[in-house]
């Protein structure tokens, strides 16, 4: 699996408990220590109109996180720019609840299934893992559709998406998806 990703400067996290939000600024990654790169290297560049983090392609799955961070329930907004060609060439994904580059919870999408003509890949769009003892396969075959789920609207898998921004809304067990303002969550999964 070859995953690259480009996230925007900004990302802001914040407690369901009415924390203030805070700003994390990813412009920090590779520079301060807190920032943790596992399986990829990372570069601020200028992707279509913003300022970005670029993390680098490669095979297996790479992370980064801001270790000693406790999020363990609240809000994440964040603007994710991939593309859907070719097909299962790109993942994009945003962790949380990590202890380390093994253990961790995350939604991720397949920005080529976005606009997929099929249900078979268009319904698989977006989905939960927690690893390392549910990831997608484990998910995928014990219970088939019950964490991966299609993106209404679809967004256009080589634009930023998450215009405003993609929320993820973590209650104790339960993970929600809100992409592009959408009135209604993609998914809602527990686990």
């Amino acid at each position: 699996m070859t995953k690259s990703l480009i996230i925007t400067l900004a990302c802001m996290a914040a407690s369901v408990l009415g924390q203030t939000p805070e700003n994390l600024e990813l412009t920090a990654v590779g520079r301060d220590p807190r920032w943790k790169i596992a399986g990829r290297t990372a570069s601020i560049i200028d992707a279509k109109g913003k300022r970005a983090v670029k993390v680098s392609e490669g095979q297996g799955m790479g992370v980064v996180w801001l270790e000693g961070y406790d999020f363990g329930n609240g809000v994440i907004e964040i603007d994710m720019l991939e593309r859907c060609q070719p097909i299962q060439g790109s993942f994009v994904d945003v962790a949380f609840r990590v202890v380390d580059a093994q253990t961790l919870d995350a939604v991720y999408f397949r920005p080529f299934s976005f606009r997929a003509g099929g249900p078979a890949r268009h319904n698989h769009a977006v989905q939960y893992v927690s690893r390392p003892l549910w990831p997608w396969q484990k998910l995928h075959s014990k219970r088939p559709d019950q964490y991966e789920k299609a993106v209404v609207p679809e967004p256009d898998g080589d634009e930023w998406f998450s215009r405003p921004h993609c929320r993820r809304a973590a209650k104790g067990q339960k993970v929600s998806v809100v992409v592009n303002g959408a009135n209604a969550p993609v998914s809602s999964s527990t686990n």
